[in-house]
């Protein structure tokens, strides 16, 4: 059995849906508006008799008023407008009956007709004897027109009225047939719409049935369901061709998840491999660790030294001490714990004191912070690399300046440590901010191959800062390293109101 519209393609298939449908209901409808017009058209001739018959009353009517006119003045116009008239109530005679009939209607309209033909027969002889000055037939003929007209009025209106009747009964009877014809119409046309809608339905099933179908098996996929069945459609159409292409993507899913299996397992044995090197290497650091100095014997020595300074009365020696023990202590046991910025400041607090115990009058230390909270949580260790890398590269050739600003705004608060020294090297700066935080110093990156610009040739301490910062905050513009207006480098850091 032949299937419909088989090898034909999905456009053609709508496209012959709708045109059909369109055409089918034009058809419906164009029938419907005929048999309405012919209806419509029926209703109204009904009273067309009544005004032929008005417009024939009135022609005999002007006709008479110019006979009349005519006796009386004997003008040309008057004589003119008479056989005007006359002419054109004959022209109106054609649809009157030549012979009596048994029918009322009919032969009512025959005595019209007969006089109509006697007043014209009575006029022409009174005109013809005015002509010819005979005054006595002209009266004599004129009185017969008039004695005729008087009839002929009385026999038009009894044809009127008879005619009214008629026409009015013919209208009713078309009315109700007008109104079965609607209604039949409705019926005919709600079957059709019906039928169509039908037709529409089927066909519209039939062509999105297999797009149905390709839709669950792809939700089975989407749903990581790979043991679906195979359409195997060899149809020339795009839904053939669709499925087709499905079925060798379902197979190439199938064959990648194999040799993703055959990967992960190789993996697996690697990584076991490489966890195996990892724990040689934890165990070395471990026994490296162990080699270096306890940094409890460090604090109990700079305490001892401490000490000994107040015996001996060195009041400076003992607080530089106790201020170097101080930020041992900070570094080392709250290593890797987050930090507030009121924290970090009192840090800064006593590497500032160390750093000027060492350089002296050269070094010049301005903090702008107000006395006001500042609980913002950041990592540990942030704000001191800053100032150590202005107080190495700050060096404008008489001293060395840094300032240290903390400035709350609505959302964030900005923090800036600047120096006053030659600037930063915009490849250094442009290779730092490039460092993508998820690889480790001393791992291989992606970003682009560091510039051996500063002094100690690294810039490791900036980026443990700058990657740091954006593993904490999961953003990159937490960082920034700009021009200072008056010369030399600003870090601003944009420490989130949370």
């Amino acid at each position: 059995m032949k299937v419909p519209f088989r090898g034909k393609s999905i456009r053609w298939r709508i496209m012959f849906c709708i045109i059909s449908s369109v055409l089918i209901m034009g058809l419906c409808l164009s029938v419907i508006i005929f048999l309405d017009q012919r209806m419509i058209e029926r209703m109204g001739k009904s009273y067309q008799t009544n005004a032929q018959l008005t417009e024939v009353s009135t022609q005999i009517g002007n006709m008479e008023k110019s006979l009349e006119n005519y006796i009386a003045y004997r003008t040309f116009e008057s004589i003119d407008s008479f056989y005007h008239f006359q002419a054109a109530s004959e022209e109106l005679l054609y649809w009157f009956p030549e012979r009596p009939s048994t029918d009322i209607v009919l032969q009512k309209e025959y005595v019209v007709k007969q006089l109509i033909l006697s007043l014209y027969s009575s006029s022409k002889d009174a005109v013809s004897a005015q002509r010819a000055n005979n005054e006595q037939k002209a009266a004599e003929s004129y009185r017969k027109s008039l004695i005729c007209y008087d009839m002929l009025q009385g026999q038009v209106e009894e044809l009127n009225i008879l005619l009214m009747q008629r026409n009015a009964a013919a209208y009713s009877d078309n009315k109700g047939k007008l109104l079965i014809l609607t209604k039949m119409s409705l019926v005919l046309l709600l079957v059709f719409f019906i039928l169509m809608i039908t037709a529409l339905y089927l066909s519209v099933t039939a062509i999105t049935k297999p797009l149905s179908d390709i839709s669950s098996v792809a939700l089975r996929v989407a749903q990581q369901d790979f043991d679906v069945p195979l359409f195997k459609n060899n149809d020339s159409t795009e839904i053939g061709t669709i499925c087709r292409a499905f079925d060798r993507m379902t197979i190439s899913i199938r064959e990648y998840i194999d040799q993703i299996w055959e990967k992960a397992a190789q993996e697996t044995e690697l990584r076991e491999k490489e966890m195996e090197m990892r724990e040689l290497y934890a165990s070395a650091q471990l026994r490296a660790l162990q080699n270096q100095i306890n940094p409890h014997f460090l604090f109990n020595t700079l305490n001892t030294g401490a000490q000994l300074a107040m015996i001996e009365g060195a009041d400076k020696t003992c607080y530089f001490m106790e201020q170097v023990a101080d930020f041992f202590r900070y570094n080392i046991s709250h290593k890797g714990q987050a930090a507030t910025i009121d924290e970090e400041l009192a840090l800064i607090d006593n590497f500032v004191y160390i750093m000027k115990v060492r350089f002296g009058e050269r070094f010049e230390f301005i903090k702008n912070v107000s006395n006001e909270k500042h609980s913002q949580l950041l990592p540990r260790m942030i704000l001191q690399p800053l100032v150590e890398n202005c107080i190495k590269h700050g060096y404008n050739g008489t001293k060395i300046s840094v300032v240290l600003s903390v400035e709350p705004e609505l959302y964030q608060t900005k923090i800036s440590v600047s120096d006053s020294g030659e600037g930063f090297d915009p490849q250094l700066r442009e290779w730092l901010l490039s460092q993508n935080p998820e690889v480790k110093v001393g791992e291989k990156s992606d970003s682009a191959e560091k510039p051996n610009t500063s002094p100690d040739g690294n810039g490791t301490g900036l980026v443990n800062v700058i990657s740091r910062l954006r593993l904490y905050f999961h953003r990159y513009d937490v960082f920034d390293i700009l021009e200072n207006e008056g010369g030399g480098t600003k870090f601003l850091l944009r420490i989130p109101n949370v």
